[in-house]
């Protein structure tokens, strides 16, 4: 390996020519031959290794005020060649990294670090910024079509606007938790504005949403999900996945059911006391007595998911083979999915999602019911009914958009007079009533379509006040049956 030298050099220019006259000019010497001290500055050379494809090129840094900060630089670069020992391969890949260190003018890289990552196997290269990955990264996804605009949304709104500027390898989790300070912070301003009494703070955040506790638990699984990829992927080596370390705060919103008392409250105050409710079984009769008398056309459909809580997009998309009414069976392995409000059909979001739903006496007639309808509907449509295959369709024997469906559930309630529940809490309540009955939790998760029961019992177990009476009782009668009688 080339010893390399260090030299002197300045920008003086010829008075005739204008070029450069660099290590030729007379000033950066005294008479005694020795280096002025006060003229130009110090620079060092270096042979690196030749390219891959035989190339040679000589490594030259300088700008150094003392000959000492440029003797330290060289003896840094050699011991950074020295890194590849006889691995000719290695050799060319230091000696490109060292001639980019040069092109940008950048720091050398710490040969401890390079240590490592010649250890472990990795690239020598600088990891990308969080910005430049992620970009490349959202861009290059193979999967849904929704989930690839949830990510994107998550990349451009939060991810890179905070974390952007830091290198990949070197993004720690108390970034991550800066960064979501920030977010709270900053929908802790957004709240407060919307309340505000004056109408001009109200305008500055007309149109913007706040992140709440679901969101942000979502924007870590998203960073979580792109860091896994790096990792796997070998652009990052030897570090821990920093996303799996930090926790969002908020708990997962659990259902709170519209007690009496909670009505009257809310009849009074206009206040819903949570961001998900759910009906007590009286109130979902209510409902949907009014939906037979004021929309036959999709009562059915409520009815359906009030009584077995499929998501909307799948009872929307559920398929006219797929329902079994002789069996009171019914198979869920399609779904309407909306990207804006373009729709398509795709199977549920996970294995656990394709599912076989047992339903009720009940539900069976009103199903039969609606598929008598349905047949002369399409009777009277004669060959303009389109052939969609789907068991849920409006009228015209066309899909159904499952926008349309919420509008037209929002305005069924606000007409019934109805404490307000969101369409998605009707299944919310089918979860909530089934255990409230004493269903199994095992079969409220397979029901509702859940990977595990974890998911179930962390979001409704604690719901009912039913539940957790019987829960007292019981353990006051067994404590009771042990003691002692007292007067």
């Amino acid at each position: 390996m080339p010893d390399g030298s260090i030299f002197k050099r300045c920008g003086c220019r010829d008075t005739e020519t204008g070029k450069l006259i660099g290590v030729q000019c007379p000033k950066l010497r005294r008479a005694n031959g020795s280096w002025s001290s006060d003229h130009g500055h110090w620079h060092y050379q270096l042979e690196l290794p030749k390219t891959a494809d035989g190339r040679r090129r000589p490594l030259r840094r300088g700008g150094f005020n003392a000959r000492t900060e440029a003797a330290d630089e060289l003896d840094q670069v050699r011991s950074l060649l020295a890194l590849a020992r006889r691995d000719r391969a290695r050799g060319v890949e230091i000696g490109d990294m060292l001639q980019h260190v040069a092109r940008t003018r950048g720091p050398l890289p710490d040969p401890d670090e390079i240590r490592r990552r010649l250890r472990t196997g990795g690239t020598l290269a600088d990891a990308p910024t969080v910005a430049e990955y992620l970009t490349t990264w959202v861009t290059g996804l193979q999967i849904d079509e929704n989930t690839i605009l949830s990510y994107e949304s998550h990349v451009r709104n939060y991810l890179i606007p905070h974390l952007g500027t830091i290198p990949l390898d070197k993004l720690r989790p108390h970034h991550i938790k800066n960064m979501f300070a920030a977010i709270e912070q900053r929908t802790a301003e957004i709240h407060a504005a919307k309340t505000s009494p004056d109408p001009k703070v109200r305008a500055t955040v007309k149109g913007i949403r706040p992140c709440g506790p679901s969101t942000r638990r979502l924007i870590r699984a998203t960073l979580r999900k792109a860091i896994n990829d790096a990792l796997a992927e070998e652009i990052i080596v030897g570090v821990t996945n920093p996303a799996t370390l930090v926790k969002t705060r908020g708990d997962r919103p659990h259902p709170i059911v519209w007690e009496p008392e909670r009505v009257e409250h809310w009849k009074t105050t206009s206040k819903i006391p949570g961001p998900v409710m759910v009906w007590t079984d009286e109130l979902l009769a209510q409902f949907l007595d009014h939906a037979a008398e004021h929309d036959p056309d999709l009562h059915p459909l409520f009815h359906f998911m009030a009584y077995r809580g499929p998501r909307r997009g799948e009872a929307c998309g559920l398929r006219d083979s797929e329902v079994r009414l002789d069996k009171r069976e019914v198979t869920i392995n399609n779904q309407i999915a909306t990207h804006g409000h373009r729709t398509r059909q795709k199977p549920p979001k996970s294995r656990a999602g394709n599912r076989d739903l047992t339903i009720d006496a009940d539900t069976a007639s009103v199903l039969t019911a609606y598929r008598a309808r349905r047949a002369a509907q399409r009777l009277k449509a004669g060959p303009a009914w389109p052939d969609t295959g789907l068991f849920f369709v409006r009228p015209n024997g066309h899909p159904w958009h499952p926008n349309l469906v919420t509008q037209r559930f929002n305005k069924l309630v606000r007409r019934a007079g109805l404490p307000p529940i969101r369409l998605h809490d009707l299944r919310h309540g089918a979860a909530t009533i089934a255990l409230d009955a004493g269903i199994d939790i095992k079969v409220v998760s397979e029901q509702l379509g859940h990977t595990t029961t974890t998911l179930t019992r962390d979001t409704y177990q604690s719901v009912t006040k039913e539940l957790h009476h019987n829960a007292a009782d019981a353990v006051a009668e067994r404590i009771k049956n042990k003691r002692r009688r007292t007067a």
